[in-house]
């Protein structure tokens, strides 16, 4: 049975999503998320049973736990938002918004963990929000829409 075709502009290029779209992976974050509670409900309850343990070593248990819990949450922070007036690339733990007119290209080649924003001030932005880790098929798919977005977006923009 064959995939059907994607929905494609006159000029051959992907018809890109409506916006405005977030673009995160959904399954690693499911993972990091649910960690998150286990650790944290294991290091409580171990903290609790365990009947040779005084109070600051519970709080201590308890304080770890949240420890990692919350660099377990930050991990799954990552997204990307695309908006008619931009995107918002939010990594671990940083925020930058950019103009559509910023991004020049959106790249994921093979083995890459994530996908790159060339922007037109010479650098490269990592976009920790697609990511093809777990979901690779997903990721491409996200690194294609945005593509289309921001080739889409400049057109309009540049004339």
């Amino acid at each position: 049975m064959s995939k059907p075709a994607e929905p494609s502009q006159p000029s051959g290029a992907p018809v890109p999503p409506a916006l405005p779209v977030t673009f995160r992976p959904g399954r690693t974050r499911a993972v990091l998320l649910t960690a998150a509670v286990a650790i944290f409900a294991v290091l409580v309850v171990i903290a609790m049973i365990l009947p040779s343990l005084n109070p600051g070593e519970r709080v201590s248990f308890v304080f770890t736990g949240a420890l990692l819990a919350g660099v377990l949450v930050l991990l799954a922070r990552p997204k990307v938002v695309a908006e008619e007036s931009g995107v918002t690339v939010v990594n671990i733990a940083t925020r930058r918004r950019l103009a559509w007119a910023e991004i020049l290209r959106v790249n994921l080649r093979p083995g890459d963990p994530w996908v790159f924003l060339d922007l037109s001030d010479g650098t490269s932005l990592p976009a920790l929000g697609i990511q093809p880790g777990i979901a690779k098929q997903q990721a491409i798919g996200d690194a294609r829409a945005l593509r289309a977005l921001a080739e889409a977006r400049s057109a309009r923009e540049g004339g």
